[in-house]
């Protein structure tokens, strides 16, 4: 039988996503489960305070507490869920530049996964979600992001529209892409605060997601076949706003 899982409580898998877990001060560790010492170390790498915790098991314990399939690279870390952020925090970092990134209703937690690596290449300072049809914090999440679960902040909101509405209260103007979008991307000044405002594939943002963003925008394409996946679009967005705030 699989061991009863609390909801506090989550399994992350994989070197990476477990090495940056433990790494992270901000994140209670419980547990590390492992085939061999050769893992460990990979996992642990100069971070002996997490030694004790160390529990050398087989194969067949280990899988039986992840998903199925879990490609875990002999690996499993119990940890409990991060602290959580408020919109309202983001106020206290004073720089000039910021960019967050919003997603609405993206569901995937393959594609939030790939959206928090671009996030933490390119310095977002969080990544807003809302609380319903967006991917709880999980081994799938974290190994999807490969580390960036632990440097890029998930903010949770219960309604995206009140949260939009507060991301403007704070100076952030509110950037939507659409593929009817009226303006290209690198039409518009990206300098300051912008959030990067993405809605699901096929169906995009919301009607009132998208009403209340300041500008909506498309990215050039070569053809008509301009489908590109939601995290693909993401990367593209981030690579360009990180671009013209670093006066590359």
């Amino acid at each position: 039988m699989k061991p009863q899982k609390s909801s506090s409580q989550i399994w992350l898998y994989g070197i990476h996503a477990c090495r940056m877990a433990l790494e992270n001060p901000q994140r209670q560790v419980i547990s590390i489960h492992a085939l061999n010492e050769g893992v460990v170390t990979k996992v642990l790498a100069q971070n002996n305070q997490h030694r004790s915790k160390v529990k050398l098991v087989d194969r067949r314990q280990l899988e039986v507490l992840l998903p199925q399939g879990a490609v875990h690279q002999g690996v499993a870390v119990q940890v409990a869920p991060l602290p959580a952020m408020m919109i309202d925090d983001l106020e206290k970092d004073i720089s000039s530049n910021q960019c967050v990134v919003v997603l609405d209703q993206v569901s995937d937690p393959h594609n939030v996964g790939a959206i928090l690596r671009s996030a933490a290449v390119f310095g977002a300072k969080a990544l807003i979600l809302t609380d319903r049809n967006a991917p709880s914090e999980s081994g799938v999440l974290a190994k999807s992001a490969s580390g960036a679960l632990e440097i890029v902040p998930l903010i949770r909101v219960t309604n995206l529209a009140h949260g939009l509405k507060d991301l403007k209260d704070i100076g952030f103007w509110c950037v939507g892409f659409a593929e009817t979008g009226t303006q290209a991307l690198d039409q518009i000044d990206l300098k300051g605060k912008i959030a990067l405002v993405l809605g699901a594939e096929g169906d995009g943002m919301r009607r009132l997601t998208k009403d209340l963003c300041d500008f909506t925008v498309s990215l050039p394409t070569a053809s008509s076949f301009s489908a590109l996946n939601v995290s693909n679009a993401a990367a593209i967005a981030l690579y360009e706003t990180f671009r013209v705030q670093q006066n590359f």
